[in-house]
């Protein structure tokens, strides 16, 4: 099911979205993954351009050239009836030349080519693990993001309760003071705690407000639509309380691992490379061209003289005062270094799961513990309040007491977003984000 779009009193439309449809919006777009996917494209672009370096290459050539000045030679003055010892300038070629030809030639054997071209594989294989990974954290983002706007949802509707209920005081004091039977000291003290309540409330739209543009921009949605929620905040919180959430943790299928081990295969290969310098190189070739000489600007009518030529080249490095040693043992440290990486990100991903396991039983207990405060906290308050109304409580007290209340509705919030925060670091953790 898609995301529901209606309209309401000729209002601009707007769009509603589930947690999971907001995040396939994010997937297709997200700025970021835009970049990513365009980094995959590149990188397939570039396995071709490593495989047509061992195709055939044909290249063509042509030249047209006018001599303002012949070259001049000396030759020997007796091979024309001169003086020996004395020489005569002669002029050789014509004042026009021009050429034409073709070269095909064709890698036969580099070793640096058959490993370049499983190098482009793996650098490819990078940039989708780059690209996985993008994704995730694009999830992530739009998770928190959404929860945020559900958790501001949430407490502006019990602000908005508080601020009716506060009014509804504020209104039964006012009757009672003027009356005679309240004094003025009671109806300001009630008339602070309903300014403080309705700054709650435009406190909770604010962040209302913000936390939706947060999740516009996370998902790659137009910041100035209309965007509204489908999911409801319990649907996601009683499953955590109820423990009904169960993670597989496998290291080695975790992107971070992944993309250690593959950063571990691109050393590898760049230390076949550098070894591959080492053997030599053995390519063929045709070439076929024509060529025509002239007194005369215009060379067509003139006669063209063919020449081709076939043949082998091979290039066999023999000394080159240990660069090519050094490079390999260059390569050879990057390799250990990306063996060390490869066991580090294990390790490291074991510690993070294991910390996100013990930071989600935490946070489940302060959730409960929170929970149970705010409860607690609206009993003594709507106690405290018909005490009030019987004259039994100060308004002081009164104040206190709300003051109270609205402290561990604020508790209660910040321990339900982190109890959600912790469930999304636990999944990134076991890789199941």
């Amino acid at each position: 099911m898609g995301p529901v779009i209606y309209v309401a009193n000729g209002q601009e439309s707007s769009t509603s979205f589930s947690l999971l449809e907001a995040q396939q919006y994010a997937n297709e777009n997200s700025y970021v993954l835009r970049n990513t996917s365009r980094d995959i494209s590149i990188a397939q672009k570039k396995v071709w351009e490593t495989i047509t370096i061992g195709l055939p290459q044909v290249s063509g050539a042509a030249n047209y050239n006018m001599f303002l000045n012949l070259p001049v030679s000396l030759l020997p003055g007796e091979f024309f009836g001169g003086e020996p010892g004395t020489y005569m300038p002669v002029k050789f070629g014509q004042d026009y030349n021009s050429d034409f030809g073709l070269t095909v030639s064709q890698l036969i054997f580099d070793g640096s080519y058959i490993v370049g071209v499983g190098s482009s594989q793996l650098y490819l294989n990078l940039s989708k693990q780059a690209h996985e990974k993008a994704e995730i954290d694009i999830r992530d983002a739009v998770s928190q993001a959404y929860y945020m706007v559900l958790i501001s949802e949430i407490y502006k509707i019990v602000m908005e309760e508080n601020l009716r209920n506060t009014q509804s005081l504020f209104n039964e004091t006012k009757i009672y003071f003027d009356n005679g039977f309240r004094e003025e000291q009671d109806l300001s003290q009630v008339k602070i705690m309903l300014k403080n309540a309705e700054n709650e409330v435009l406190k909770a739209d604010r962040e209302i407000s913000i936390s939706k543009i947060v999740l516009k921009y996370a998902m790659g949605y137009e910041l100035e639509t209309v965007i509204n929620l489908s999911d409801n905040l319990d649907g996601f919180v009683m499953p955590l309380v109820a423990k009904e959430n169960s993670f597989r943790f496998d290291f080695n299928n975790h992107i971070d691992f992944r993309l250690a081990n593959s950063n571990f295969q691109v050393s590898n290969k760049l230390l076949k490379l550098e070894k591959a310098a080492y053997l030599p190189r053995l390519s063929s070739f045709y070439s076929y061209s024509k060529t025509a000489y002239g007194n005369e600007a215009n060379l067509f009518n003139s006669d063209w003289y063919p020449s081709s030529l076939v043949g082998f080249q091979a290039s066999i490095p023999i000394f080159n005062s240990g660069q090519k040693r050094s490079k390999v043992q260059q390569a050879q440290i990057e390799l250990d270094k990306a063996k060390t990486q490869q066991t580090l990100a294990g390790i490291t991903l074991q510690k993070e799961y294991l910390t996100a396991s013990a930071e989600m039983e935490t946070a489940l207990e302060r959730y409960e513990n929170d929970r149970e405060n705010r409860e607690l906290a609206k009993g003594i308050l709507d106690k405290t309040k018909i005490k009030f109304n019987n004259g039994i409580s100060s308004s002081t007290e009164l104040s206190q007491i709300e003051t109270q209340y609205i402290n561990s509705v604020q508790a209660y919030i910040a321990s339900t977003m982190q109890l959600l925060q912790a469930d999304l670091k636990l999944k990134k953790a076991a890789g199941s984000l």
